[in-house]
């Protein structure tokens, strides 16, 4: 199943607190329950501006749908085409 990478511009998202992030991550959890196994959030990182998150999703609408449900940016959608990391060297 394809991955997505999202952009979401939140500004100071590099400053919302502990319990600030619990909370948009209790509010995606809910939204995914809700949407069923097909969509499945990997990961994100939080930086100054911008959350980057990492999903599985059988096609780029259901990203944008779990966007929408969730009250969420969804800036910039991408399919990730490729992983690479150092064992991609040898």
């Amino acid at each position: 199943m394809p991955k997505y990478l999202i952009e979401r511009e939140i500004p100071n998202a590099g400053k919302l607190s502990k319990e600030q992030l619990k909370g948009i991550s209790q509010t995606s959890c809910n939204v995914l329950n809700k949407m069923g196994p097909q969509i499945q959030w990997v990961q994100s990182y939080v930086a100054e501006d911008k959350i980057y998150c990492v999903y599985i999703a059988p096609n780029k609408e259901m990203v944008l749908e779990h966007a929408k449900q969730g009250g969420f940016p969804a800036n910039v959608v991408t399919e990730v085409s490729s992983i690479i990391d150092p064992t991609t060297s040898e």
